[in-house]
């Protein structure tokens, strides 16, 4: 949505409600973009993301989940002389 500057003076309120919601809000002036209304994203703090982690990584049982083994990873790009399959 574009809206000039002289008219969001009257409309603030519900352009901000309508940018909270996830509208694209763009004001103008004389025709060109000046400025987008946009609404404010928390991210999650280091401790949050760590955490999140842990709970994926730590399976039900409380034990770490084992991933695939590095070194055998890339075996399914070759065949068994080592030439690329």
């Amino acid at each position: 949505m574009r809206v000039s500057v002289s008219d969001a003076k009257g409309q603030l309120t519900e352009l901000v409600k309508r940018a909270e919601s996830g509208d694209e809000v763009i004001l103008t002036r004389r025709g060109h973009e000046v400025a987008r209304l946009v609404p404010i994203t928390v991210l999650p703090s280091a401790q949050s993301r760590r955490a999140l982690m842990e709970r994926v990584r730590i399976d039900a049982a409380g034990k770490a989940r084992s991933g695939p083994d590095a070194a055998r990873s890339q075996d399914f790009l070759y065949d068994e002389g080592g030439l690329p399959g």
